[in-house]
């Protein structure tokens, strides 16, 4: 696959009017503060700036900020990678006001937790593919399970399922993380030394980008059961699969009906996330921007990204990749 240097096409993209044939106005699009919502914003903003001809402003914000923003001034136009279980009650009550509506899951199966092992481990050890399997055989995991950090969300989720699968009790021992450097580090101790590992992890991240490790099925997923395991200390705690976290882009009406061509663009704007998860990884390997990880994605994955643009969009950006 051709591959081009950030810094070429980073230079070609700001060669003036090779869009203007299909100008779209100002356009705001939120950039939240973690990494692959960087990325998502980038992408978004050259296509929309060089595909359609955009005047695309960055709005640095989080998600309460901009749900907040969006319903006290109807802006920004765009908000990426929007966590739905963060929004909260305020953004479905946008959406029930017709200020807001979603227009895709960015991120495809969305946000991914689980219990993992290094793939090499369950290629040699299949049976560790299930809880089951691994309680039968701690040895085989050397015997730790790595928690997550106390105050995060998952912690209080795996300790609940930790007490109801009574995990200590077949021979594994529970570390409980001091934070989450320590957490990856053990990952990538382990992986780098084809080491036994086995915890809990969350995607899309550099970690799950950069080695390669297999989800520990914990059974069917229970929405009753999963939310009770998310209170600390459950009375009565049962054993759920974790979901995977719905995470939009959302636009408001007012941006829908203003500028149709580029919703219906952002509305095939989806990554996979163990896509995205690579993407970070290559960031923190080549210590990139996250404008220069969009170059880099959209360099390299053309066969995704042009199923998103109509036929004038695309050929702008044909433009100056083809060059």
């Amino acid at each position: 696959m051709k591959k081009f240097t950030s810094a070429a096409l980073l230079c070609a993209a700001a060669i003036p009017g090779i869009a203007q044939a299909n100008e779209c106005g100002e356009v705001s699009i939120t950039e939240m503060n973690w990494a692959s919502n960087t990325v998502v914003t980038n992408v978004a903003k050259f296509i929309m700036e060089q595909g359609y001809g955009c005047d695309v402003t960055i709005v640095p914000s989080d998600t309460v900020p901009a749900v907040t923003s969006v319903a006290e001034n109807g802006e920004p136009d765009i908000v990426t990678e929007l966590w739905l279980n963060s929004a909260g009650e305020a953004y479905l009550r946008l959406e029930e006001q017709g200020k807001i509506e979603r227009l895709a899951k960015v991120l495809e199966p969305g946000g991914v937790e689980g219990w993992w092992i290094p793939t090499y481990l369950a290629e040699k050890h299949p049976e560790l593919t299930t809880i089951e399997g691994v309680m039968e055989n701690p040895e085989l995991v050397g015997g730790r399970f790595n928690n997550c950090p106390d105050g995060w969300g998952c912690r209080v989720v795996s300790d609940n399922l930790i007490r109801a699968l009574d995990l200590e009790e077949s021979g594994i021992e529970v570390f409980n993380h001091g934070s989450g450097e320590t957490l990856a580090s053990s990952m990538a101790s382990a992986v780098q030394n084809e080491e036994p590992w086995f915890g809990y992890y969350w995607g899309p991240t550099v970690p799950l980008g950069k080695y390669d490790m297999t989800r520990v099925e914990l059974g069917e997923y229970k929405p009753e059961v999963h939310k009770r395991n998310q209170t600390a200390d459950a009375e009565n705690p049962g054993v759920s699969e974790f979901p995977a976290a719905t995470i939009l882009t959302s636009v408001t009406t007012d941006f829908k009906e203003r500028e149709p061509e580029v919703a219906e663009m952002l509305s095939k704007l989806t990554f996979q996330t163990s896509t995205m998860s690579s993407i970070l990884a290559w960031m923190d390997a080549n210590n990139a921007s996250g404008e220069e990880a969009a170059v880099y994605y959209l360099s390299n994955n053309s066969d995704e990204w042009s199923t998103w643009l109509n036929d004038s969009a695309r050929k702008n950006l044909a433009a100056i990749l083809d060059n």
